[in-house]
């Protein structure tokens, strides 16, 4: 499972209401009446390599400060989905960075989002000859939370959360994840999201708990179902069959050429070409025809990553201009 991509996505959607729910005190000292801006480019030149390490995200942001300087503030987050008692000192670390190389007043905070209830890293301290250096920072810890908190709140965090949840799941038969992930499908229409924030928080469902073949056909049939019962169309069976027609079309032409340039090569391409025909598939589902230089566009992208996030868009937008707007 990509817990990396899962939470970089949920971050970058749902930053407010996630502080809000996480880091009340810090969500009332930011003014969010101002845009928050995601800084990945910033983030890769402060900190170098670290971008390379797993099991932990960070994600860097330029926010506003609600203290009547509206002064333009740092706010780094790390997810960390796995016990490590080096995390004090990287958080240190990564301050100083960024306060050193950033010159702007920096927040850093801390999601423990392991499965050990007994982890929960302290401030940093350094003592050298009397010299003495001791860094606090605010963490969550998201299994403080039970279940029925976050059933309760209408927050999209708490969705987030309960899906991050229901993954890290250690015993869990196909037919569990698939009761699992109904229940949080359907409190989406129970809590009277629009469409768009329904498809969002389903992509990020879907994104962690994937089915077995068979199930995930009866998941959609239920879907279909339920959706149908509630008149309320907001992931379609239609959107879904193009998702997986363009997957399977994708996989054999790219298996079609692997045969000629080599299984490895083959595979990545097929990757690719499932990719983009998903894309068309839904636009062209939603929309209608795709002009030309919008076709064209699609067929020379060669960014995997690229691709994913422009079909969860194609899921999302209002129109097909809004789409080809942020291409």
């Amino acid at each position: 499972m990509d817990h990396d991509g899962f939470w970089k996505e949920a971050l970058d959607r749902y930053l407010e209401p996630f502080l809000r729910l996480c880091f009340p005190r810090v969500h009332a000292g930011i003014d969010w009446s101002r845009a928050h801006v995601p800084l990945d480019q910033e983030l890769r030149q402060f900190l170098g390599d670290t971008q390379t390490r797993k099991r932990q995200v960070d994600r860097l942001y330029r926010v506003t400060a609600h203290d009547g300087t509206e002064e333009h503030l740092f706010l780094h987050v790390e997810v960390q989905s796995q016990p490590d008692r080096r995390l004090p000192q990287r958080m240190y670390w990564y301050y100083r960075r960024l306060t050193d190389r950033g010159q702007r007043r920096v927040v850093s905070l801390a999601v423990l989002a392991d499965a050990s209830p007994g982890f929960r890293p302290g401030p940093y301290e350094e003592a050298n000859l009397g010299c003495r250096v001791r860094f606090e920072y605010p963490t969550c810890k998201l299994l403080d939370f039970n279940d029925t908190q976050l059933a309760a709140d209408d927050s999209p965090a708490a969705i987030v959360i309960l899906a991050q949840r229901a993954a890290q799941r250690r015993v869990q038969s196909p037919g569990e994840r698939k009761t699992l992930k109904w229940d949080l499908t359907r409190r989406l229409y129970e809590r009277g999201y629009c469409q768009e924030e329904v498809v969002e928080l389903f992509r990020l469902i879907d994104w962690l708990l994937k089915l077995p073949e068979d199930l995930e056909v009866e998941f959609q049939a239920e879907l279909t179902e339920y959706e149908g019962q509630k008149r309320m169309p907001y992931i379609t069976s239609i959107e879904r069959m193009s998702l997986r027609r363009g997957r399977q079309e994708g996989l054999e032409q790219g298996l079609a050429r692997g045969r000629q340039k080599g299984r490895q090569e083959g595979r990545q391409e097929g990757k690719l070409l499932a990719a983009r025909e998903a894309v068309r598939l839904v636009l062209e589902t939603r929309f209608g025809r795709l002009p030309a230089p919008l076709l064209k566009h699609l067929s020379d992208l060669n960014d995997l990553a690229r691709l994913k996030q422009l079909l969860r868009r194609a899921s999302a937008v209002g129109s097909l201009e809004e789409f080809a707007t942020r291409v």
